[in-house]
């Protein structure tokens, strides 16, 4: 392997046409780089320079290598102007995944704010559910994972992955808008019992038959959606009602649905999670950083 710095002492040499010019040029004693083409000669493993009276002359295998020189110095200085933009966050790109409640609210306000401090950071969105989410972490598919539990189900955390904790999201319960119990601040689940439901994602559905079991009823589903705007408009239509957290409410879309807070109060966890070893990553750290300022301001929502 090459060292760069004899790379560019030779490029030198060439340019100049001698070990004492070169020196000049670049600052050294003409011994220092006469040990460093010696030093190049044995990684090559073959004279470069042949001496002509008292010039020097490449060899061919020196012939080779000056066509190179130059691409190689430049090809170096690209590299560390690409590494260092990386370093000072003038560029990088961080691939977050995120459920669908987070990627609506919370993450839309952390790639504003990037936009706005640091334009050439990328960030991309990928969708997906806990605890496959955290799977795409842990394999390297994602940087960051934004993902969710419920209390008794925590969540399946590879151990390899660090944890950031952001925020607790109240669950609230959709209802229409002329329902008899959306006049109320706060709404008991167990008055629910004789309701038809409209039920959410697998954890969320199995947080939910948990809750209503505990208060002394079984649901009664009338179906299911992962789809938060389907959701809304189903209870918009009087299908049923919906227990969902309090994220949601934040992109209602229907003037006849209203959103109540749930008691007993209940609330899941939003964390962030990633690989320990990528925490040290300027953008990654950036990102992360940025999720908990965003978090910090929901917080109580």
């Amino acid at each position: 392997m090459f060292d760069s710095r004899y790379i560019k002492t030779f490029h030198e040499v060439v340019s100049t046409g001698s070990y004492s010019a070169a020196a000049r040029a670049l600052g050294f004693t003409q011994p220092a780089v006469s040990q460093q083409m010696k030093a190049l000669e044995r990684d090559v493993g073959t004279p470069l320079f042949t001496r002509v009276g008292r010039g020097i002359r490449l060899t061919e295998a020196g012939e080779a290598l000056r066509r190179h020189a130059g691409t190689i110095l430049g090809s170096l200085s690209v590299a560390q102007q690409q590494i260092d933009a990386i370093a000072r966050l003038r560029s990088g790109r961080v691939t977050v995944c995120a459920f669908p409640s987070a990627g609506a609210t919370v993450l839309p306000e952390v790639m504003a704010r990037l936009a706005a401090e640091h334009p050439g950071i990328r960030v991309e969105l990928v969708e997906s559910e806990p605890p496959e989410s955290l799977r795409m972490v842990a394999q390297g598919e994602c940087d960051i994972s934004l993902a969710f539990s419920y209390p008794g189900q925590p969540a399946e955390v590879p151990e390899e992955l660090a944890e950031i904790r952001l925020l607790e999201d109240p669950l609230t319960v959709l209802l229409p808008t002329g329902h008899p119990l959306a006049r109320r601040r706060t709404v008991r689940l167990a008055d629910l019992a004789h309701e038809r439901w409209i039920a959410g994602c697998l954890r969320c559905r199995a947080h939910f038959l948990q809750a209503c079991a505990e208060e002394g009823f079984t649901p009664d589903i009338a179906c299911t959606t992962d789809d938060n705007l389907v959701l809304q408009s189903l209870v918009a239509a009087g299908v049923g009602i919906a227990v969902v957290p309090a994220l949601v409410l934040s992109f209602l879309c229907h003037e006849k649905v209203t959103g109540r807070l749930v008691e007993p109060h209940a609330r899941r966890q939003i964390s962030a999670y990633a690989l320990r070893d990528h925490m040290r990553i300027p953008a990654t750290a950036l990102v992360l950083d940025r999720l908990k300022a965003v978090a910090e301001g929901r917080t109580g929502c």
